[in-house]
């Protein structure tokens, strides 16, 4: 999803659109698909504690996501507001079933464990993603022993592969993986306490100045992270890099990120949680630097690699911080705060993106404002007491 339908989006669904456009569309339908997230994640995960129905609502989202991905597929050239619309929910799918896999961390984990096992989930998502996206590549690129002919029908057929791929890896903890119980309540008697303590957790997640600082800190430095993430490949071809060199890079991120996640693991361990996540902020002030002057397909190349080396070490280590202050049985309710907090940052990264490009046709004017983000980020975690 994120290396070929910024692509197929450009060259065949929206093929009559000015480049400028649909970079504009693609930052819009993250930030809608956000949105959504953040305006629902905090209740759900209310409603969820409240019914022992974390996995519940997984099931559900997981499979809202795998229907839209491999509705990609059917699409044909020109239906790009189609093709917008299905991506809206796939990535609403997405990001709503992470609120609630994230919740589970606390159920799976001691709190010794935590950056160990966070880490370990996040390297084992970047190998998955890497084995997936080696065959969608080899799919486009030999199209003929796959027998689908042409790389349009590969492409195609790589949206069904990804949706499929999602539902086989779901099935194991769908089977095996337990959530505490705290007691079964009907469905309206859930969602009427799950607004009350919705309204009571809002106030006491905002009282906590620790819990305060932290989650503005992670909005202000996760919107960076996720906007690169998701706008990399859009960004890659707009300053007229070539898509098949933007996808190996985005490949190349995929397979650092196994092992470096594992690595941050262990630094977090060794440095303690916070110095390790100031060191990723660091190499992300480097690479939005770098990136906004780049002129070689090389270059996109070499910061993929220290994305890699980064992306999943920050991701893994944010939530297990996190983890530390929460009270175990409000973990989903906690998780949805902290969902929202991430999502709302990728609100506003991915639309900035495609404001300041439709208005200012400067791609790399709107990668330089990242930088913003990630340096005031680092501050307020600075200020953050445990």
């Amino acid at each position: 999803m994120a290396g070929f339908y910024p692509v197929f989006l450009k060259s065949y669904w929206g093929y009559q659109l000015a480049e400028s456009n649909t970079t504009f569309y693609l930052g819009l339908a993250n930030s809608l698909a956000s949105l959504f997230i953040v305006l629902f994640s905090p209740l759900l995960g209310s409603i969820a504690d409240q019914s022992s129905s974390k996995k519940a609502f997984l099931v559900f989202f997981v499979f809202l996501g795998v229907v839209n991905t491999a509705a990609l597929g059917l699409l044909l050239q020109g239906q790009w507001l189609f093709a917008i619309v299905l991506y809206v929910f796939a990535v609403i799918g997405f990001m709503g079933a992470n609120v609630f896999y994230d919740s589970l961390l606390v159920s799976v984990s001691h709190l010794s464990q935590r950056d160990r096992v966070s880490a370990l989930g996040y390297a084992l998502g970047y190998l998955g993603g890497a084995l997936v996206l080696i065959l969608c590549i080899l799919m486009t690129r030999y199209p003929e022993f796959f027998m689908l002919h042409t790389a349009t029908r590969a492409v195609k057929a790589s949206f069904f592969l990804v949706g499929f791929w999602w539902l086989l890896f779901f099935l194991p903890l769908w089977f095996w993986i337990d959530e505490p119980e705290c007691g079964q309540v009907r469905v309206r008697v859930a969602i009427r306490q799950g607004l009350q303590q919705f309204v009571l957790l809002f106030r006491q997640v905002f009282s906590q100045k620790a819990i305060r600082l932290f989650l503005l800190a992670y909005w202000l430095y996760i919107d960076g992270v996720d906007t690169l993430i998701r706008m990399a490949v859009d960004y890659g071809m707009s300053i007229g890099f070539n898509s098949n060199d933007l996808i190996i890079a985005l490949l190349l991120t995929q397979l650092v990120g196994f092992p470096a996640a594992l690595f941050f693991g262990r630094l977090g361990e060794k440095l303690g949680t916070r110095q390790a996540i100031y060191i990723a902020i660091l190499v992300y002030c480097l690479i939005t630097l770098w990136g906004a002057a780049m002129q070689h397909s090389w270059e996109f190349y070499l910061l993929a690699v220290l994305i890699g080396l980064v992306q999943g070490g920050i991701q893994s280590l944010s939530r297990s911080f996190f983890s530390q202050m929460v009270p175990m049985n409000q973990a989903a309710q906690y998780f949805g705060f902290f969902n929202m907090m991430g999502k709302f940052a990728a609100v506003l990264g991915p639309l900035m993106m495609g404001v300041i490009t439709l208005l200012s046709h400067d791609i790399r004017l709107a990668i330089l404002s990242l930088l913003l983000l990630f340096i005031s980020g680092g501050y307020l975690l600075s200020r953050v007491r445990l």
